[in-house]
This record gives C-alpha cells, sequence and structure tokens, in this order.
C-alpha cells in the first residue's frame, strides 16, 4: 500500500492533469469499491495510487486566484503583510569575525497584502527573515502585520549548493520575506502573559533553564545539549556540526528514533518494572511521547519518530507479532497521507531509507555474525576458558551494535553523499562510541528536566553528568576525523550509480548471486547496469567543464579536466564568499586536495579567501603574477607563500599553468591599476576558445592587443575593472567572440553592469551572460558537443 501510494506521490510531480479530473476520478473508484464486492481489491489498489496523486496536487496546485503566486508571480516587491505565525520563529547563529549574530526565522500564513494603502485577500505561506532576535511575545498562532520584502526564493548558485527554494517549495513555502529591523513587526493579538504562551513555548523556555542549572557558562557542550533534547537549532553552527558531519554522527541532534526510543524504553522499563500490564504501559507511554513531541515544537522528525513509536508500542502492548518492514511502512504512509511533501525532504528519506535498511540488512549480516562467533556446541559451558566466557557479553553487544551500524551506513551511504557530498568510512567505528554516549547525555537530561526545581542538587548532579558525555562526544567527533581516510568529500551519486549501488548491495547481501533460480537473472541485470555505468564513465574522461562562480564583487573559475590531471582553480573571491560558496562549492565536485590554485590580482574580492581554500584544499602548486602589485591583502598572501616555497610559482607571459597559456602580463609591465595587470590565460579546449580575463581594465586590453594582435576566442569571460568598462570595442573587434560570460554581482552596486555597457555590448551582437542574473555559468565540452547551462534559466539560446 505504501510502494503504490508512493508511486502515485511521484507520479504528480511527472504529470500535470486538472485537479478536479483527478478528484472525480478518485470518487468515481471510491464508490464502485464499497458497492461492487466481488471485486473490490481490483479498484482499492488505483483508489491508493490516485490517492497519492490527488494528495500531492491538492497541496501544490494553484487554487484560489487569491494564491500569492498569482498575485506576486515572480516580482520582487516592497509589501506589508498580515497572517498568523505557523509556528514560533525560530533562531539561527552565525560566527562572523568571531562574532556571534543571531536572526530569526518565522513561517506566516497570509490572510491579506497591502500594496501602497489598499489591503486585500490573499492566501500562501511565506517564511519570514530577520537578522535579530524578534521578542517572545511572538509565538505560534500569534496575529501578525509585518512589512518587508517579498520576493522567490534563492535558487542555488552553482551546482551542487544547497538550493534554498527547492527545500521551501517541498514545505510549502513559495516566497521569502525579507524584514530589517524588529520595527517592521506588529503583534495584532493581545498581549500574552508567559501563562498563556502556547505549551511548547513554554516548556522549552522552562527546559533551557532547567538543562543550565548548575553550569557556570553557557559554552558549546550546553548549547549541543539543548540542540540534542529540546530540538533547539541554533547551536548547531556550521563551525561546531563540521565535525559531527564529517563523523557521520550529526544525526544525534535530531528529535528522531533514537531519542523518541529510548524515552519510550526508559518509561516501559519503569512501568514494567513495577508490574503494569502491558496494555496499561501503551496506553501511559504513548501520550508521554506525543507529549514530548509537541513540547519540542512538533518537528517533523520528531512526529516521524513518534508515529513509529506509537505503531511499535501499540502493537507489543496489544501482543501482536512484530514485523518491522511492516511497521514502517504503516509509518510511512500514515504520514505520507498527512503531508505527501515530506516524501521529498532528506530527513524523511534518510530515516525512513535507515530504518528499511536494518529491516533488510540486518539480518543476513547478523547470520554471518552469528557464524563468525559460534563456540562448539559439543564443548560444554563450564570447560571454556573463563575469559572467553568474560567476555561474551561485551563481545556479542560491541558486534551486534557494530553490525546494526553497518546495515544503517550501508543502506544510507548514498544518500549521504547526495545531500551531503560526504563519504566517512569512520562513521562505522565513531557511531559505536558517540550513539552510546548520547544515549548517556540524553538520559542525563532526561533525569535534569523530570527532577527539575523540585530537586536542585539532582538536577545538577544530572547537568553535570550531561555536560561531560558531551564534551566527550564533541573531542571524540573531531580526533575522529584526523584519521587518515576517515572522510571524503565525493560528488553527488547519479541515478545510475543509485540503482547499481542498491542492487548489487540487497543482491550481494540476500544471497542472490549464488542462488540457482535467479543468479542467471541478478547477474545479469547488474552486468547490463555496469555495462551502462562504464559508458557514462567513459564519456565523463573525455569531458572537461569550465564554471564561473560569481562572488560579491570578485568571481572564480573553476576548470575540471578529464581525470582532473589539469584541475585548477583561478581566484576564490573574498574570505567570506570562499568560506560560503567556493569551498562548498569545490567538496560538492568531490574535490578533496586542489592541483592548481591560481591568483590572477591583488583585489582583495578575487583572492581574499586564498590562504583559507590553500588550507582547506592542501592546494599542491599556487601561482601567482611576478608582475608588481600595491595591495596590502595581495603582499600580505605573497609573504605567507613565500614560506611555502616548494610549492608556490610566479609567472607570466609565456608560461603555461595546467595546460592554461599565460598571456599577459609581462614581467616588466608596470600599471597603475592592480586590474591592468591581472593574469589572462588562454586555452583551446575540444575545439573551443577560451579566454580569461579575470578584471583586465582598457590599459591592459591594450598591451594585450599588442602583443596578441591574431588573438581569437569563441568564449571570452571577464569581470567589471574598476576603473572602466570591460571588453573595448577594439578588443571585441580583434577577438570576436561567439560568447561573452561578464561576470557581476547585485551587491556591491559598482559590479552591477551599467545600462551604457549592456547597450553597447547589445549593439555588438554578441551572446552575452551577466552572472547576477543567471546565477554561476558552466560549460561542458565534449567531443562533438557543447553545452552552456547556467544556476538560473537562461533566456537565450546561446551557441559557441
Amino acid at each position: 500500500m505504501a510502494l503504490i501510494y508512493v508511486a502515485g506521490v511521484l507520479t504528480a510531480t511527472r504529470v500535470n492533469l486538472p485537479l478536479i479530473w483527478l478528484l472525480l476520478l478518485s470518487l468515481g473508484l471510491a464508490g464502485i469499491a464499497l458497492t461492487v464486492d466481488s471485486k473490490r481489491t481490483w479498484f482499492l489498489w488505483p483508489l491508493i495510487f490516485f490517492t497519492g496523486w490527488v494528495g500531492l496536487a491538492s497541496r501544490t496546485e494553484i487554487i484560489s486566484p487569491r494564491d500569492l503566486r498569482v498575485l506576486i508571480e515572480q516580482r520582487t516587491e516592497l509589501v506589508a503583510l498580515r497572517g498568523i505565525l505557523a509556528e514560533t520563529p525560530s533562531e539561527r547563529l552565525q560566527l562572523r569575525d568571531d562574532e556571534e549574530r543571531w536572526r530569526s526565522l518565522a513561517p506566516i500564513d497570509v490572510s491579506e497584502l497591502r500594496r501602497g494603502a489598499k489591503w486585500q485577500p490573499a492566501f500562501g505561506r511565506v517564511m519570514a527573515t530577520l537578522p535579530d532576535l524578534l521578542p517572545k511575545e511572538f509565538c505560534r498562532g500569534q496575529i501578525v502585520e509585518v512589512t518587508g520584502v517579498l520576493r522567490p526564493p534563492n535558487g542555488p548558485l552553482a551546482d551542487g549548493l544547497f538550493d534554498y527554494r527547492t527545500y521551501l517549495r517541498w514545505q510549502g513555502i513559495y516566497y521569502e520575506f525579507a524584514t530589517e529591523t524588529t520595527n517592521d513587526w506588529k503583534n495584532l493579538s493581545a498581549a500574552n502573559p508567559p501563562s498563556q504562551l502556547p505549551l511548547a513555548d513554554r516548556f522549552q523556555s522552562w527546559a533551557k533553564r532547567c538543562l543550565a542549572r548548575g553550569l557556570p557558562v553557557e559554552d558549546e557542550e550546553l548549547r549541543l545539549l539543548k540542540a540534542m533534547t529540546l530540538g533547539w537549532q541554533a547551536a548547531l553552527t556550521n563551525e561546531v556540526s563540521e565535525p559531527f558531519m564529517r563523523s557521520g554522527t550529526m544525526h544525534i541532534f535530531a528529535i528522531s528514533g533514537l531519542h523518541i526510543a529510548l524515552i519510550a524504553g526508559i518509561f516501559v522499563q519503569l512501568l514494567r518494572l513495577v508490574q503494569v500490564p502491558r496494555a496499561w504501559c501503551g496506553a501511559i507511554v504513548i501520550p508521554l511521547i506525543w507529549f514530548y513531541t509537541g513540547a519540542t515544537g512538533w518537528q517533523a522528525s520528531a512526529i516521524r519518530s513518534t508515529i513509529m513509536m506509537t505503531i511499535v508500542i501499540g502493537g507489543w502492548s496489544l501482543n501482536r507479532p512484530g514485523d518491522l518492514l511492516n511497521s514502517l511502512s504503516a509509518a510511512g504512509f500514515i504520514i505520507l497521507i498527512w503531508e505527501p511533501r515530506q516524501l521529498f525532504q532528506a530527513g524523511f528519506q534518510l530515516s525512513f531509507f535507515v530504518v528499511l535498511s536494518i529491516a533488510l540488512l540486518l539480518p543476513p549480516i547478523e547470520k554471518l555474525r552469528q557464524r563468525l562467533l559460534q563456540t562448539d556446541p559439543l564443548l560444554p559451558a563450564d570447560l571454556r576458558p573463563r575469559w572467553q566466557r568474560w567476555l561474551d557479553l561485551p563481545v556479542r553487544w560491541v558486534t551486534m551494535s557494530l553490525a546494526t551500524s553497518l546495515a544503517a551506513w550501508l543502506g544510507s551511504m548514498p544518500l549521504i553523499a547526495y545531500y551531503f557530498h560526504l563519504f566517512t568510512p569512520v562513521s562505522l567505528l565513531a557511531n559505536l562510541v558517540i550513539v552510546p554516549l548520547s544515549s548517556l547525555a540524553l538520559m542525563c537530561n532526561l533525569g535534569a528536566l523530570v527532577c527539575g526545581d523540585w530537586l536542585p542538587f539532582f538536577t545538577e548532579w544530572f547537568n553535570h553528568s550531561a555536560w561531560l558525555w558531551m564534551h566527550l562526544m564533541v573531542k571524540l567527533s573531531e580526533w575522529s576525523v584526523t584519521w587518515p581516510g576517515s572522510f571524503f568529500y565525493i560528488r553527488a551519486p547519479s541515478g545510475l550509480e543509485f540503482w547499481i549501488y542498491y542492487t548489487a548491495l540487497f543482491a550481494a547481501l540476500n544471497g542472490w548471486f549464488i542462488m540457482p533460480r535467479i543468479r542467471a537473472w541478478a547477474i545479469s541485470s547488474l552486468a547490463i547496469l555496469l555495462a551502462l555505468w562504464s559508458l557514462q564513465q567513459f564519456q565523463e574522461r573525455h569531458t572537461t567543464r569550465v564554471t564561473v562562480l560569481p562572488l560579491s564583487g570578485g568571481h572564480a573559475v573553476y576548470i575540471e579536466a578529464a581525470g582532473r590531471q589539469s584541475e585548477l582553480l583561478v581566484d576564490c573571491g573574498n574570505e567570506l564568499s570562499a568560506n560560503a560558496v567556493t569551498k562548498l562549492f569545490l567538496r560538492a565536485q568531490g574535490v578533496n586536495r586542489l592541483r592548481n590554485f591560481l591568483l590572477t590580482h591583488g583585489d582583495t574580492r578575487h583572492i581574499g579567501g586564498a590562504e583559507l581554500i590553500a588550507n582547506n584544499f592542501a592546494a599542491r602548486q599556487i601561482f601567482t603574477s611576478s608582475a608588481s602589485q600595491r595591495s596590502t591583502a595581495y603582499r600580505e598572501v605573497i609573504e605567507r607563500l613565500a614560506a611555502t616555497p616548494e610549492r608556490w610559482q610566479q609567472v607570466n607571459r609565456g608560461d603555461r599553468v595546467a595546460g592554461w597559456q599565460v598571456l599577459h602580463p609581462d614581467s616588466q609591465d608596470k600599471f597603475s591599476q592592480a586590474d591592468d595587470a591581472s593574469l589572462v590565460l588562454f586555452n583551446t579546449i575540444l575545439g573551443a576558445k577560451i579566454l580569461l580575463l579575470a578584471d583586465l581594465g582598457k590599459p591592459g586590453q591594450t598591451a594585450l592587443l599588442a602583443r596578441e594582435p591574431q588573438l581569437k576566442a569563441d568564449v571570452v569571460v571577464t569581470g567589471l575593472p574598476a576603473q572602466n568598462e570591460p571588453v573595448i570595442d577594439a578588443f571585441l573587434d580583434v577577438v570576436q567572440p561567439r560568447l561573452l560570460i561578464v561576470c557581476t554581482s547585485l551587491k556591491p552596486a559598482m559590479e552591477r553592469p551599467s545600462a551604457k555597457l549592456r547597450a553597447r555590448l547589445h549593439q555588438r551582437g554578441v551572446t552575452t551572460v551577466y552572472t547576477h542574473e543567471t546565477g554561476a555559468v558552466t560549460l561542458t565540452l565534449r567531443p562533438g558537443s557543447r553545452e552552456l547551462k547556467t544556476a538560473s534559466p537562461f533566456a537565450v539560446g546561446a551557441r559557441f
């Protein structure tokens, strides 16, 4: 049933039929199934399929003429909104220059929209943002009036980066509502005293105070304890969460199956200890875990886990035989009926795939484990050495935990690679230690919450114990990722690679390759998939990609040549852009060590993050110009590079870098502007001539043409020089590009293309791409084909 319902949901994403047709068809099938007894099952299966289709279509199609997607479309407007806070605003913490910066996120169910002075009815949910903390009076259910900028969310800046637009779309949110100060927010509900705030908000506030009781300061460990116990996401900054991500233990901070199962297990054991019957145990424990889910803010991961645990405990309390696969399917079916869009969220996929993997993969792994640990059945236990008998229990516990961890890791590995671009072998061992420690920390926190203000001594004792366990978890996660081969960044697997991996995995562990009846089918199916993959890899080995990243006034160019032997990164942006964009982009491409890194000129918007990139990716060779530069930041970079001369090389006109020819500047050149001394690179890749100009200004272009009067290029990539326009007419007359990529940005304002520049380039008839409109630009070059891809849709079909 669950699989058929999922098939209907997936069909809704591919086939767009009018909702009224789907409703009528579903009602017709339901009527037939209810009235025709003999053929009922024949109609129930298509009814389930169309129910899934209708479920998703009814939540994604535009039904009301007041829908914001009708009123606003894809525009950006300054408006005022009235509506109800769908959730209590959540807090996010960012560390920038060792300074804490807070912001608030709040989903609002809009009821009215004002443009100018007139209010009009409106419908839809928006995600409101504020670069500050909202007062506590703003909570779930409050009616608010907010003024700000309403706009569609940003998509991914480049391939592999986080797609915020899609993330919000699968939550039913199609617009971001940016506000500047708390003055933009008005609470139209009556002011609520603390006693009238929602239960979840009151519990969260009390629980945070309770968990901090007796601890001297609010440090990293205490914040992580709040995140693990209460789902407080503000504690999980990028710097704090990175070791847990790399060690594969980040899951302990989601209110998930681990938390719910532990809480349910503690209460069940306590009730059974006082001989409470099974039925009454279920009647008591199920409401308790739902109370915990509500008190922690009804997080999606907590709801999924609680539904699953309700089914498991309900079956156990009614003395029904347990079936993990059936319980998992029932939980998934219920969740998707409630909200079909959950199917497309990473948390749903990971949590269900992990449990599914344990259900399907653990039995064959367990058989192998028992076979390896089996003792001589003819030898009485009393005759075995005492040390062996002492080790029986810990060895069986460790190997059982390892088998469970292995099953979960094998099942979730492709999804982790797809969403986080990580391969984490160390997680097998890290979870063996960190998961038990997290259970101890969680039990201590639960003990502190139970003791609360009534038993302050025990509350403080529990809090200090929980802090110790969390401190050990932080240190172990940081230590484990320092091991050689503990983790790797990899490119997201393709759909074909998903099929090959899961086919081989389930076939091998279930013995399909040695079963006479299905061995031939299993081997032949896998052989066909591997043949298709080999063709795909053969094509990739003859493919070169050139990606241009716009970076807040600067830009970077990443060239991924066949086999990565000629891999090259040209510039990286300032330190903020390098950390937020360039670093994440390289990781998404599976870069762990950068072969060649070139810095074009002394502009901090281009090279300010050079040290960060060089250190994070252990750059083997770093190239700079030998021309003199007056930039202080550039000189500091050169001084640091001089300390490692084995990886630093100065280049100028006539040199080659990773197969690219340096055309400019000459070692004797002197320019008043750093832009005019930019390193200019040229290469011919599979017949396509590509010229990288950096921010070369008019004097630099004139000098380049004087030395290269026959220079031609199919593709020219240029930034905006500080003092004059890029690609002057005399330069275009000589080079005659077919595609011009102008690296522009919305901020700062001087990095936007002027109307004069746009008009001049338009008159030239050259296909021109402005990166502030399109995001990153990727040129994919294969034998016989060239492809231009932009992060945002490009209106003009470019040929080059």
